[in-house]
């Protein structure tokens, strides 16, 4: 029971990893508060969740809803101790492809505009919008979803590979920003998770994301959300600031 009433907020938390996390929270003790877009999966996670669990459906890129969610769960319970900034989305393609000298493709600014939205600025609103309940308390939590690419960049992820860095550089800041009051920020940056998405990739790509792994294997969504819930705790109160890497020992080439 390491989260034993405290407040956790995660966003995108109806799949995958936010799932996970969400479910693990809840066993070590923790009042659980989930957005998502999805009001299916929302609703169906909810009742494994515990009598005092929340679900909202939130787009994180809405700053007024991102707000919003924020606040009724801080009236709701008073108090809010933990956000995991989980929800993410990709558009992947390459930057350009040219043929024979022409140009025949690129990443539309769309797919470059809707990326940058949900996973770096859906971030930016969430984590405004819990700092100064954290700060007027004297203490939080606030974990980032980084990635492996946001270390090492990524064919084809232009857009992704750009938000997952900048995810690490706003970590750092706000550690510092925030460390005085009280509150800790770090990020995790997950390698090749076998979430629900993964799964239903073509056999020949999974195998190929393994042959990259050193432990020659996918990680599970439990892989992430147990190092989630070892930075929430107390365990790991002197640790912030701090990208971890859980990703098998990962090589990325080109």
């Amino acid at each position: 029971m390491r989260l034993k009433g405290k407040v956790a907020l995660i966003t995108g938390g109806a799949a995958g990893i936010g799932k996970a996390t969400a479910l693990m929270f809840a066993r070590e003790g923790a009042i659980v508060a989930i957005c998502d877009v999805s009001e299916e999966l929302g609703n169906a996670l909810l009742p494994s969740l515990g009598p005092d669990a929340m679900f909202s459906k939130v787009d994180v890129s809405n700053r007024t809803e991102a707000q919003q969610w924020v606040d009724s769960v801080a009236a709701k319970y008073s108090h809010v101790d933990i956000l995991v900034n989980n929800a993410g989305i990709t558009r992947d393609a390459q930057f350009v492809k040219v043929k024979d000298g022409e140009l025949v493709k690129q990443m539309s600014e769309e797919a470059f505009d809707m990326v940058v939205s949900v996973n770096l600025k859906g971030v930016f609103n969430c984590a405004q919008a819990v700092a100064p309940y954290m700060i007027k308390q004297g203490s939080g939590v606030i974990l980032n979803a980084s990635s492996v690419v946001g270390l090492y960049g990524n064919f084809g992820q232009t857009n992704y590979v750009a938000t997952k860095s900048a995810v690490i550089g706003m970590t750092k800041v706000w550690a510092r920003e925030l460390g005085k009051s009280g509150v800790r920020v770090n990020a995790v940056a997950p390698g090749f998770i076998m979430t629900e998405m993964v799964a239903k990739m073509p056999e020949e790509v999974l195998a190929g994301m393994r042959a990259k792994t050193p432990l020659g294997r996918l990680g599970e969504p439990e892989d992430i959300a147990n190092t989630y819930l070892w930075l929430a705790s107390d365990e790991a109160a002197y640790i912030n600031g701090t990208t971890i890497s859980v990703d098998g020992g990962i090589v990325l080439g080109t």
